[in-house]
């Protein structure tokens, strides 16, 4: 577990809504009976130290004792699994769960004056456990005492130099890691909740600049309408319909162009861009721990693409990671690159390349998602284009779009118009 075992088990090294159903975030609350299974099989592997205490239970004890030494190590277990159970369902509750350490320390003190060296090993587990309860400020205080106990206890018994120093250091390394990893657990708790905060005050930001568009938009537009109806009745009043008539006509032209003013500001509102889709897209793939390798120029500045065109190629970037998220399965890699080629009679095309390391798509047929993502490119005169990945391994898709040609002050860019040979374009080069 997270939070009372050393080292964390890979069940434990994801985030939020990762892949499948096994796994949770360290330090998070265990959400299904299945993850808890899960966390703890994987626990069960560091019982693995217990063999000794078992053997010396097998070889050298009588009936009586031998019995007395199974219980009191069924009851370390049982305390031991209640405090994971514990800690996976309620991870900010640490108050209870020291009394359960408490209990654990007590049988690690009896078993190892009554029976002997061998279940000095419990002590390394009682340390764990410390550090994985007690406070980040009282934690290291708890390992050192812990590990001074057992140097204490080991002295007591007379144990030999070679059993203390394989119980001792341990008891203190082990302390001290999981004093780091609960550390590291309320970082990422704390990184967490400052994405989300980071999100709430973007969200908020964008609404407050769609209302100040909408106002200046709609404040002009509805106050020329406001005087032109006054005029207008004033004409009708007047008897003068012609002027009136002109009046009406002016007011339903500011109405339409003010319609339209709207829509824009909406769309825009809607359209999604490259940077925020890459922002998202990092945060899915790494939740789903698929490390993300984008080129810097996908979220910068695009002066030959236009509205549309970007919006497009944000849509594909959408489309791309939630597929990969969802369907490649055994990708840890996601690769995203920004590009241009030159087609045709000198067409110019933003290219926005997505492939990953995963199983690629087999035999399975494109999806509802692809199917949309190529009508909507289609609308702005561009193309999509799968296939398998770099020597066949993986999953790419490409979306490609027109882009205007962006003419400098000695001539136009492309190298065919100024009538001189043209260079090879360099494979991977950003779109300026």
């Amino acid at each position: 577990m997270s939070n009372t075992a050393l080292p964390p088990s890979p069940a434990d090294s994801g985030e939020e809504g990762q892949r499948g159903s096994y796994g949770n975030i360290p330090g998070a609350e265990v959400e299904t009976r299945r993850q808890l299974v899960v966390k703890l099989a994987w626990m069960s592997l560091w019982m693995i130290y217990l063999v000794y205490p078992v053997k010396d239970l097998v070889t050298r004890h009588g009936p009586a004792a031998t019995a007395a030494g199974a219980l009191a190590l069924a009851a370390f277990l049982g305390v031991y699994v209640a405090l994971v159970a514990i800690r996976s369902s309620r991870p900010d509750s640490w108050r209870g769960s020291v009394r359960l350490v408490g209990v654990m320390l007590l049988l690690a003190v009896v078993t190892s004056v009554g029976l002997g060296q061998p279940w000095l090993t419990l002590f390394t587990y009682c340390s764990v456990c410390v550090a994985a309860v007690l406070p980040p400020r009282l934690a290291p205080r708890g390992v050192a005492g812990t590990t001074g106990l057992t140097l204490a206890v080991g002295l007591l018994i007379h144990a030999d130099t070679d059993t203390m120093a394989s119980v001792v250091l341990p008891c203190f390394l082990g302390g001290l890691a999981m004093t780091g990893l609960q550390r590291l657990v309320a970082t990422m708790r704390e990184l967490r909740e400052a994405r989300a905060t980071v999100a709430h005050l973007a969200a908020a930001e964008e609404r407050l600049r769609l209302a100040r568009d909408l106002h200046d938009l709609l404040g002009h537009s509805l106050s020329l309408i406001t005087l032109k109806s006054e005029l207008a009745g004033r004409f009708m009043d007047s008897d003068k319909p012609e002027q009136a008539r002109a009046q009406v006509a002016d007011i339903e032209k500011v109405a339409r162009q003010s319609l339209i003013d709207v829509r824009e500001a909406v769309g825009g509102y809607r359209r999604p861009t490259l940077p925020v889709e890459l922002a998202a897209a990092r945060t899915a793939l790494t939740t789903a721990q698929i490390t993300l390798e984008a080129h810097p120029s996908v979220a910068g500045e695009h002066p030959g693409l236009g509205t549309e065109e970007a919006g497009a190629l944000a849509w594909a970037l959408r489309e791309a990671v939630t597929n990969i998220v969802r369907h490649a399965s055994e990708a840890t890699v996601c690769t995203v690159t920004m590009d241009e080629t030159w087609e045709g009679e000198g067409e110019r095309y933003a290219v926005l390349e997505i492939t990953d390391n995963g199983r690629g798509a087999g035999k399975s047929l494109p999806g509802n998602g692809l199917s949309g993502l190529r009508e909507r490119l289609a609308l702005v005169d561009g193309r999509l284009e799968t296939g398998s990945g770099p020597r066949g391994k993986g999953f790419r898709l490409r979306a490609l779009v027109p882009a205007r040609t962006v003419t400098s002050v000695g001539g136009p860019e492309h190298p065919e118009a100024s009538g001189k040979a043209a260079s090879p374009e360099p494979k991977g080069a950003p779109v300026p």
